[in-house]
Parts: C-alpha cells; sequence; structure tokens
C-alpha cells in the first residue's frame, strides 16, 4: 500500500511539473486544458473527491499546498490566473494549441533522458509489475497480508477508524480487479478496450425490447431502443449543468481524457448503465445499409424457417424477406413448380404461398394430426380390385362388375360404370379418361365425367389380367398369352405381341419398349411396331408376378422370392436381390430406388445400380401380414398390408414413421386392399374377407387446412 501511494503521488508531482513548465513557455499561465477543467468544475471535483475517499476539503488544500501532489486542486488554481497578453507570447502559442499539446507535453517529458525521468520510469515499470503479479491469486493474499500488517501500524498513528476505512476500500480494489482479470463467463474483454473499475463489459441481452428505432446512419437491430434512459434518482447534483456546458466547449482529445478519468472513478452498477446505453447505438443492421438487390443476395442464404423469423424483426427486412423472386429460388431448391393450385392468401408473395402450402403438407403427412378420413361406401360387400384417381376424382373397380367414379372433395359416388359382364381386375387412368379390364375378356374405354362408355375393345380370348397406359395407347396382357396394344381414342388394337407360354400376369410399357411377365417364369422385352420380342429374360424359377420398368432397368420380383435387375437393352441380369422370404406382391421404382413388398411382411429398399439393400422396413412396427401393396410419395414409402393398416415410412432412413391408416377390425379380418397416393391425398381400398370390415374407400387430404376443413365439415 505504501508503494502504491508513493507512484500516485509520483504520477501527480509530474503532473505539477508539465504544467509549470507549461505555463512558463506561455507565459506564467496555465492552458485551459482538459485536465484542469475537468478538475475545476465544483460538480466533478467534489465528486472525485468522494470516490477517491477523501476525508474532508481541508485536507485536500493542506495536502496539495504542502506537497502538490493533488492535480485537481492544483489545475483549479492555475486557471484561475490571469490569461497572458497575446502580444506579450514570443512563441505566439494560442490557448487552443497548448490545451491540446498538453497530453503531448507530458508524454515528451516523460520520454526527456534525465536522472529524475529515469527514476520515474522505474517506479512506472516497477508499478506495472505489480499490476501484472496481482491477478494471480497467491499474490493477493500476499497483498491483503502486507495491507494488514501496515493497518497495524497506523492503526495507533492515526485511530482505528480511518485505518478500516482504508482497509475496506483496499479489499474491494483488490476484489474488483479480481473480477476484471477473471470475468465470471469466462469471456475475455474486449480488445481495445480499456478496464475500468466495474465489470467493463456488458451483454446487450439484458436490454428490454423496443420499437426499432435510428440513431443516424445506424439502424438498431433485433427492435432494442436507442433512445436514451432516464435515471430517476432525485434533483440532478449541483453543478451538473455548468460541467454539461463546460464538457461541450472541450476539443474531442480533452472529452476524451475527461471520459476516461470519469470511468475509472465509475462503480460496477454506473458502468452497466453506460454501456447499456451505447452499445445499442453501434448495433448496425448491415442489411438496411446494403442496396436492395446485395440484401436479397445476402437472405438467399438463410433457410426458409429462418426467413420467415427475419420477417418478424422490423418492416424493411419483411419486405425483403417476402420478396417474390427469393421465394421462388427457395421453391426451386426444394422443386415445388406448381403454382396452379394456389389459393387465396394475404401474402404478397405468391411463390411464399406456395412454399408454406407444400411445408404444411409435408407436416400433414409426418405428423398426422388425428383428423377422420373421408369414408366413401360402396361395392357392397364385394372386393375393390383396382383403384385409380386423377385430380379430384376417384375410380374403384371391383369384382361385382362395375367402376364407381368418386368426388374426392365431397366423397359422393358421382357415377356408376356399368357395362362389364364379369368382374372387372385392372385399370387405368387419365384426366377424365378411363380403361378397365374384365374376366370378360374386353378392354372398356370410359368417359368419368359423363359416365359414358366410349369404346369396347375386343380381342382377347380369356381374362384381361394387366394393363399400362402411356399417351394414347394402352397395352394389355391377359390369360390368353397375348399382349395387345390399343389406340384408345379410336378404339383399334394395332399390334398383337405373341411369344409366352402362359397367363400374362404384368406389364409395363414406355412408350417405346414393352415389357411383360407371365406364369412361364419368363420376362420379355418388346418392340411393339414390329411386333418381336427384343430379349426374353431367362431365370426366374416361378411365376412373375410384379414388374418395373424405368427404361434403362428391368426389375422383375417371382413367386421364387427372389428379384432380378436387368439391363433393358442387352438383357443382361445384372443383380439377383435376395432376402425376401416369399412372393414379391408389389414394387415401386423411381431414381435407382427400387422399393419392393412381401408377402412375408417386410418392405424392402434396394439400390439396383448395386444390387444393395440400403433398409429393411421392420421391426417393432413392422406390419404383420402380407404387404399388398407400394406407393412413393414426398420421399416417403407407403405400404399396405392384410394387417389392416398403412404404414409411412422415410425412404433416407428406413424408419417407420407412423401409421396412417388403422382399421378397426386390423388384425380380426380388416384389409386394406389398393393404395394410390399423390402429393396432397391418400386413397385407400379396405373391406375384410370375413365380414368384419365393410367395403369401403379412405381418403385423406393433406392440403387441407384447419379454415378449409371447417368449410368441408
Amino acid at each position: 500500500m505504501e508503494f502504491a501511494d508513493r507512484v500516485s503521488e509520483e504520477e501527480d508531482t509530474q503532473w505539477d511539473e508539465a504544467l509549470r513548465s507549461r505555463r512558463d513557455a506561455v507565459g506564467g499561465n496555465t492552458p485551459n486544458s482538459a485536465s484542469s477543467s475537468f478538475s475545476s468544475s465544483p460538480f466533478l471535483s467534489s465528486w472525485l473527491r468522494r470516490e477517491k475517499g477523501a476525508d474532508s476539503d481541508d485536507d485536500d488544500s493542506d495536502q496539495a499546498a504542502g506537497d502538490g501532489s493533488c492535480r485537481s486542486e492544483t489545475l483549479a488554481s492555475a486557471q484561475n490566473g490571469a490569461l497572458p497578453d497575446p502580444s506579450e507570447e514570443k512563441d505566439d502559442v494560442s490557448n487552443e494549441e497548448a490545451g491540446e499539446g498538453r497530453v503531448e507535453l507530458l508524454n515528451g517529458q516523460r520520454e526527456a533522458k534525465n536522472p529524475e525521468t529515469e527514476d520515474h520510469e522505474a517506479v512506472n515499470q516497477e508499478k506495472e509489475k505489480i499490476d501484472e503479479e496481482v491477478a494471480d491469486q497467491s499474490e493477493e493474499t500476499d497483498n491483503l497480508e502486507l495491507a494488514t500488517d501496515d493497518s497495524a501500524n497506523r492503526k495507533a498513528e492515526n485511530g482505528e477508524e480511518e485505518v478500516e476505512e482504508e482497509e475496506e476500500a483496499t479489499s474491494q480494489q483488490i476484489q474488483m480487479k479480481r473480477k476484471l482479470d477473471h470475468p465470471p463467463d469466462g469471456r475475455p474483454f474486449p480488445s481495445g478496450k480499456k478496464h475500468c473499475k466495474g465489470s467493463g463489459y456488458l451483454s446487450p441481452a439484458c436490454l428490454v425490447p423496443a420499437t426499432p428505432t435510428t440513431f443516424g446512419d445506424l439502424r438498431v437491430a433485433n427492435g432494442l431502443s436507442a433512445q436514451r434512459r432516464r435515471v430517476n434518482s432525485g434533483p440532478p447534483p449541483t453543478g451538473l449543468q455548468e460541467w454539461l456546458h463546460t464538457f461541450q466547449a472541450w476539443s474531442g482529445p480533452e472529452r476524451l481524457l475527461a471520459l476516461d478519468e470519469l470511468i475509472d472513478r465509475c462503480e460496477t452498477t454506473q458502468v452497466k448503465h453506460m454501456m447499456q446505453l451505447i452499445e445499442p447505438q453501434f448495433q448496425r443492421d448491415f442489411i438496411s445499409l446494403l442496396p436492395k438487390e446485395l440484401a436479397l443476395y445476402v437472405l438467399t442464404f438463410l433457410a426458409p424457417r429462418d426467413l420467415l423469423q427475419a420477417a418478424q424483426t422490423c418492416r424493411y427486412w419483411r419486405i425483403l424477406a417476402e420478396d417474390n423472386l427469393l421465394w421462388r429460388e427457395k421453391c426451386r431448391e426444394e422443386g415445388i413448380s406448381d403454382l396452379s393450385r394456389r389459393r387465396k392468401s394475404p401474402c404478397a408473395s405468391p411463390w411464399k404461398s406456395a412454399y408454406i402450402r407444400q411445408h404444411r403438407i409435408e407436416t400433414n403427412w409426418r405428423s398426422g394430426e388425428d383428423r377422420e378420413p373421408m369414408v366413401l361406401k360402396g361395392h357392397d360387400d364385394h372386393v375393390i380390385t383396382c383403384l385409380q384417381f386423377s385430380g379430384d376424382l376417384v375410380v374403384s373397380g371391383s369384382d361385382d362388375n362395375t367402376l364407381k367414379v368418386w368426388s374426392a372433395v365431397t366423397g359422393k359416388c358421382l357415377r356408376t360404370l356399368s357395362g362389364h359382364t364379369g368382374g372387372v381386375w385392372c385399370s387405368q387412368m387419365s384426366s377424365a379418361t378411363v380403361i378397365s379390364g374384365s374376366t370378360d375378356r374386353t378392354l372398356r374405354v370410359w368417359d368419368a365425367e359423363k359416365g359414358e362408355c366410349v369404346h369396347t375393345l375386343y380381342g382377347h380370348t380369356s381374362t384381361v389380367r394387366c394393363m399400362h397406359l402411356h399417351g394414347n395407347r394402352v397395352v394389355s396382357g391377359s390369360r390368353d398369352t397375348t399382349l395387345r396394344v390399343w389406340d384408345v381414342e379410336s378404339g383399334r388394337c394395332e399390334h398383337v405381341l405373341t411369344g409366352h407360354v402362359a397367363a400374362v400376369r404384368c406389364v409395363q410399357f414406355d412408350g417405346g419398349r414393352v415389357v411383360s411377365g407371365g406364369y412361364d417364369y419368363m420376362v420379355k422385352v418388346w418392340d411393339p411396331e414390329s411386333e418381336t420380342c427384343l430379349h426374353t429374360l431367362q431365370g426366374h424359377t416361378n411365376r412373375v408376378y410384379s414388374l418395373q420398368f424405368d427404361g434403362v432397368f428391368v426389375v422383375s420380383g417371382s413367386l421364387d422370392t427372389s428379384i432380378r435387375v436387368w439391363e433393358a437393352d442387352t438383357g443382361n441380369c445384372v443383380h439377383t436381390l435376395t432376402g425376401h422370404q416369399s412372393l414379391t406382391s408389389g414394387m415401386e421404382l423411381r431414381d435407382n430406388v427400387l422399393v419392393s413388398g412381401n408377402a412375408d411382411s417386410t418392405v424392402r429398399v434396394w439400390d439396383v445400380r448395386t444390387g444393395q439393400c440400403l433398409h429393411t422396413l421392420q421391426g417393432p412396427n413392422k406390419h404383420q401380414s402380407a404387404v399388398t401393396c407400394l406407393q412413393f410419395c414426398r420421399g416417403l414409402v407407403l405400404s399396405s398390408s392384410d394387417d389392416g393398416t398403412v404404414k409411412l415410412w422415410d425412404l433416407k432412413t428406413g424408419a417407420w414413421v407412423r401409421d396412417v391408416v388403422a382399421l378397426q377390425s386390423r388384425g380380426s379380418g380388416g384389409v386394406v386392399w389398393r393404395i394410390r397416393a399423390s402429393d396432397t391425398r391418400l386413397v385407400c381400398a379396405a373391406g375384410s374377407r370375413n365380414g368384419t370390415e365393410e367395403t369401403k374407400l379412405l381418403v385423406l387430404d393433406f392440403d387441407l387446412d384447419e379454415n378449409r376443413q371447417k368449410e368441408a365439415e
């Protein structure tokens, strides 16, 4: 403590010497410097004395007169002297230059090489060394012990009360030093900032949100107000206004010096208050400072969810975040291109509305708020053998010889298509055109909107078991072992493909080539124009029940439990996929990813390029009976089963998402025979084989928001 007092006295003496030297240079008068004016203010002078723990004004006066160590009183007395006459100034130095050069002069004196200044430099170096050592916990303990010993000696000289007050002040200073060097949150102080008494660092998170305002060219971010907060602590101190006027008259360097001295004497709460006022003014909203084109470019790097949150920041950000081109880019990234079904929305950007709609649909698929499906009852207790839907129309075919056209919006049966004399076993649909195949050996072309039969296609000599529509042509396969190519508009048979020696069970048509699979264990690739078989794909050891063809690969599923991948151009078998234990009843192929459903109750995901099984969709939530149908939808896989459920799986991870449909009679006879899905709807054909569940269609609309649901109800 004695050493610290000695350093303080040496610094004060140095200030006085600098002022006396400057006074001699300008004619014996002290310039109106920052420090002199700053300390001469009655308000600030008394405030500084109170902060430094002065006992009385008399003590300060005695100390200034005795050793010249009180810088404030010395500068004040120097300021009260008469200003020199400009004509008597030998160097023509103005008062303003003298004030601004005061710090320069002091620094020059410190750098002067003479024995006296060298002593001061040694003192300063020793002081800096002690400050570094104070940061260490052990050195702090030593300082406390030294202070205790020193206080014991001074108690006898000055009395116990004064020494106890000094001890308390010393303890507080050491604790504050520890807080400054070791912040409680572990964050370093910002570089370039001077440590002052108090925390010296304040997070703006404690600021109260308010209406966004501007401060010069700076816009306050996050809605934090830059307006000054007034402290209601009674009437202002005496001399405050006088000091403020004096402060305004000072130059920039003088103000900085005054603020530096002021902060050094502030308490923690006072520093925090200043930070609350200052920090919001330097929080730049750089987006508002950029040209609109650049601001929009920056926002393109935000995820859509972040864009929606950014729109809540302020009005200008909302305008940017709803830019139509910005949201068009987000829709392009997500593969959203259809605005035709966009409904009325208060949103200014139609592309934003489209994105939000798709996000809502995705959420409805996955989260599955338990909304009751629309129930379409029909076909009595007969089996629904085929199911198609297009737009708002759903068409179901049954072994009761009829097809029914339903509205997916109202759930009403619009028309019943009658004409077949045998059960309907297969169908295809494009817009309002429906083609059906029956056990009566015919195909019929229907206008679903009018309910009329447009053409009856004769030619097959046995049950029409399968068909595939592409454009204006449909290829049908029959138990008579032949395939026929028909023109839908004219109803004319264009080509007959013969070569199978048993019933044709499945067929695929891409507009150029036809692929067929039959009960003769063979898969054939045809050129329909020349009516020739290009390749006969042999390898299965039992009936072929399912096919997929994407123009490059042919994938066939058989009762022999295997799945084979063939090259369509060469006819070579490139992979044999094994793992299923029974008949592969259904498959879906898209982007080289194959999903297969099997009678062993499992669903598997394959990579047809490598032949690798990516996922087996099973586990505690797997189907409990044979898989009857599969569908791709929005990166998801839908599977139906004889166990009376429709399950949703994540295609990428193979994880079970949820049960979309679960019949009340599941596990006791309820069956989901067929499913068809679009991006927004799922249609299920359900019933039972023992009468426990009536035959019906279930329609789930995932594009149904709360408002439209209320309207529909």
